[in-house]
């Protein structure tokens, strides 16, 4: 199993049964969570927030936005959205909307930083309609530990992370994905101050909410709108499946494989693709893959698809899609990397975190090894359970790997694509 930086929500799970528990639904548990929470349902105290987005480590990062919402009920809002390349004014009022657009795409990274601080499990209603497969959690306990609960789709997979005071923790979705920090008492809510993001291997986003006030009296000059915006002229977005996708290509949807020098030969890639109201598609985010010398291709070939655009009403929208693709490629031995020892990797590594174990993992002191892969220029790429790891014990490395800073690894001269076998001890 390969973990990418954007599915290390939390897994540093309790067990979810215990004799003599209440046990409550996910939907129950996860309810909960969102009314204690979210800013934004109905009844809630307005307010007057300021938060902004940016890329820990990289001052040249794009990924850079700040997000202002005057709120004073469900139908009078006023959101402005700034960043390098879209900005965006949007105000309601009742049935009335206004909506003014600089650029004319609104990026998957940046619609889920609003989505995180104002709607922070965007799924729920899909999990109230669960039913009665829904998996069962028990009620929380006064722990260190987070509770947990795995749920596994066709591709994709969500994880749902509990504090032991019931608050949420993390939220994981190939396409959505969000931990929550710091929260702080604002009215009769408890409100995570810091939201934090991995859409990819090596990038890791903060989102700070900086001011959170009472909106005790505000200029009603904040809600007016004097000339409605039409439909046509907002920007709407849509999750489709991939068959849509594909349907909707113009131009053949075969991906030209590439050989590699080691690992896999025939397995499975996951992407979350997102396109313009044009049809071009505009982000694709990795969402794991079996070999991890394949995500890069399989990106660079989506982002050259151009689709017929999807229309509602004769509207265009904005697509998003979670797409799996089966790979099947050859070995070239002139491509193989050098694997490094773990004292190799570790001597190029800063910032070093080493994993916190739950319980139970095994005896003490025994080691464990997962496989990790870092580019020329020192980024982290992924990480492989090479050593068929439990999960808990797996993603606990993963957690903490994908934290370490590294030096190229340089051979005569010249930056190379590594991997590395990094080990650990259980405690």
């Amino acid at each position: 199993m390969r973990v990418f930086l954007s599915a290390l929500c939390c897994f540093l799970c309790t067990p979810l049964v215990s004799s003599g528990q209440k046990f409550e639904s996910l939907a129950e548990v996860a309810t909960k969570a969102v009314n204690r929470s979210q800013l934004t349902t109905p009844g809630s105290r307005p307010f007057h927030l300021v938060a902004s987005l940016k890329e820990i480590g990289n001052d040249d990062s794009p990924y850079k936005a700040t997000v202002e919402m005057f709120w004073f009920s469900p139908t009078k809002v006023r959101r402005t959205i700034s960043s390098e390349h879209f900005s965006q004014v949007r105000v309601l009022n009742g049935d009335e909307v206004f909506e003014q657009n600089k650029g004319d795409y609104f990026p998957v990274w940046l619609n889920n930083m609003v989505t995180a601080i104002f709607d922070p499990l965007p799924m729920l209603g899909e999990l109230q309609k669960g039913g009665p497969e829904t998996p069962k959690m028990a009620q929380m306990n006064a722990s260190n530990s987070d509770t947990c609960s795995d749920l596994h789709g066709r591709i994709d997979r969500w994880v749902f992370c509990f504090q032991s005071d019931g608050l949420l923790s993390s939220v994981f979705s190939k396409g959505y994905a969000a931990q929550f920090r710091n929260y702080s008492k604002f009215g009769d809510k408890r409100v995570a101050r810091l939201i934090e993001c991995d859409p990819e291997p090596g990038t890791h986003l903060e989102t700070r909410i900086e001011t959170l006030e009472e909106l005790k009296k505000p200029d009603e000059q904040l809600f007016a709108i004097e000339k409605p915006t039409p439909v046509s002229e907002q920007i709407s977005r849509v999750r489709v499946g991939d068959d849509f996708i594909r349907k909707a290509a113009l131009g053949t949807t075969e991906i030209e494989w590439p050989t590699v020098g080691g690992g896999l030969l025939t397995g499975g890639c996951a992407v979350y693709v997102s396109a313009d109201r044009s049809g071009q598609i505009r982000e694709v985010w990795p969402a794991g893959c079996d070999n991890a010398g394949l995500q890069d291709p399989l990106r660079k070939a989506l982002l050259d698809w151009k689709l017929k655009p999807a229309l509602s009403n004769g509207v265009p929208l904005q697509v998003e899609s979670l797409m799996g693709f089966t790979f099947h490629t050859q070995l070239d031995s002139a491509r193989s990397l050098p694997l490094l020892t773990n004292d190799q990797v570790r001597s190029l590594a800063s910032n070093v975190v080493e994993p916190k174990f739950p319980p139970d993992s095994g005896p003490s002191g025994t080691e464990v090894v997962a496989q990790i892969s870092v580019d020329q220029t020192g980024k982290f790429t992924g990480i492989l359970n090479t050593h068929h790891l439990s999960d808990p014990v797996f993603l606990a490395i993963a957690s903490a790997v994908t934290q370490w800073h590294f030096q190229p690894y340089v051979i005569d001269g010249k930056p190379q694509y590594f991997h590395a076998d990094v080990s650990f001890r259980l405690n």
